[in-house]
């Protein structure tokens, strides 16, 4: 395997498929990417058995990427990417010597790395499914970021540390929950499923897909099996396992009626429950209580050790009730981080029942965060 790459189209790929390495690997070989060279173009493969990712650069401009002799080689990925990211030079040359041994090269400098067999990676297919599902980059960019955050990271509830995909025509509704909070993003898709799916892949997965998928307006295939996905888009292919297990069903913890709707500004009401939260005690619970009196809303935390706080803010309602609630500053501020929205909606039940925020601006997101009793 001999070639000649301009150093930032290798970086840009290396960058990518470097997110499946894992150091922890069992296997010594999943710690390198497999570098494939042939028929004018580079595949790039890694893999932790968790996720996958393989890209591909095309030998399109010979001045960007001149191939002389074709291989595989497995090079220890860590090393590799430390190499081209480093190296001050426009172009690099890789080449295979001896079979194993393999050179790195610019006019200055030299690199001389230990290679593994192409035949000790395991056989990764990364195969296509006849039914795929089409959806655009930005609208998944969206799904996990306004729902990730709100899945669990307890491994003694494996279900509840994914999100639930569940497509039935051309509609998808994504949940994520820790069971103390819920999001939900609902969206249309631009053509029908032939098939529906109810599946639930791995957040921490979908975060890292998140970080090297490219331009918005591409369209991202969902190729989905039994214990796995595979997303393809340009050529990029990202695969990740499936977690097993029946995701609860979320719909009965939303509230269809409730008894007071406060309408607020979606910063200005943030920006006060950062400065009460600031004042309580227990970091990971945060309490914060919220209560109304008329258009005054009343926001406060105390702390035996530290101190009180107190906050008032104008607001509007769709009635005369008023509610006394307590709630997670952490996970409220979580979920309204979530909206791109001028407005937020909250919809009150009672002072033990769940609050749901949404916002008239887009009806696509709801937020669910469950109260904490205080006495």
């Amino acid at each position: 395997m001999k070639f000649t790459i301009k150093r930032e189209i290798l970086l840009d790929a290396l960058t990518k498929v470097a997110k499946a390495i894992s150091t922890k690997n069992l296997i010594p070989v999943l710690a390198g990417i497999k570098f494939e060279l042939k028929k004018k173009k580079l595949t790039l493969t890694a893999s932790d058995n968790d996720i996958t990712i393989q890209t591909c650069i095309e030998s399109t401009k010979e001045e960007d990427f001149k191939i002389e002799n074709e291989g595989s080689i497995v090079i220890q990925g860590k090393y590799i990417l430390d190499i081209v990211r480093k190296l001050p030079d426009e172009y690099i040359n890789i080449e295979v010597i001896d079979e194993l041994k393999i050179l790195i090269y610019t006019d200055k400098s030299e690199f001389n790395l230990n290679g593994i067999s192409e035949s000790e990676y395991p056989n990764i297919g990364l195969e296509e499914s006849k039914k795929k599902v089409d959806i655009l980059a930005g609208t998944l960019k969206n799904i996990v970021n306004q729902t990730a955050f709100a899945s669990s990271n307890e491994e003694s509830k494996p279900v509840l540390t994914g999100i639930n995909f569940n497509i039935a025509g051309n509609i998808l509704e994504c949940n994520s929950t820790d069971s103390y909070r819920l999001a939900r993003k609902v969206v249309t898709l631009s053509k029908e499923s032939e098939e529906n799916y109810n599946i639930v892949i791995p957040s921490h997965n979908l975060v890292e897909f998140m970080k090297i998928l490219g331009d918005d307006e591409e369209m991202v295939e969902l190729h989905i099996f039994n214990n796995k996905i595979l997303f393809k888009t340009g050529s990029l292919k990202f695969e990740s396992r499936l977690i097993n297990g029946t995701y609860p069903n979320t719909s009965n913890l939303l509230p269809e009626d409730s008894l007071l709707v406060i309408h607020t500004n979606l910063n200005d009401f943030y920006s006060v429950i950062d400065r009460v939260s600031i004042l309580t005690s227990d970091k990971e619970k945060n309490i914060v209580t919220l209560e109304t009196n008329g258009n005054s809303l009343i926001l406060k935390s105390s702390s035996v050790e530290v101190g009180r706080v107190e906050e008032k803010m104008t607001i509007s309602k769709n009635n005369e009730e008023d509610i006394k609630i307590s709630f997670s500053a952490k996970y409220m501020m979580e979920a309204l981080k979530s909206f791109s929205t001028e407005n937020v909606d909250l919809h009150f039940v009672g002072e033990i029942k769940p609050i749901l925020i949404k916002s008239e601006e887009d009806e696509t997101l709801t937020q669910l965060v469950l109260p904490i009793r205080t006495y």
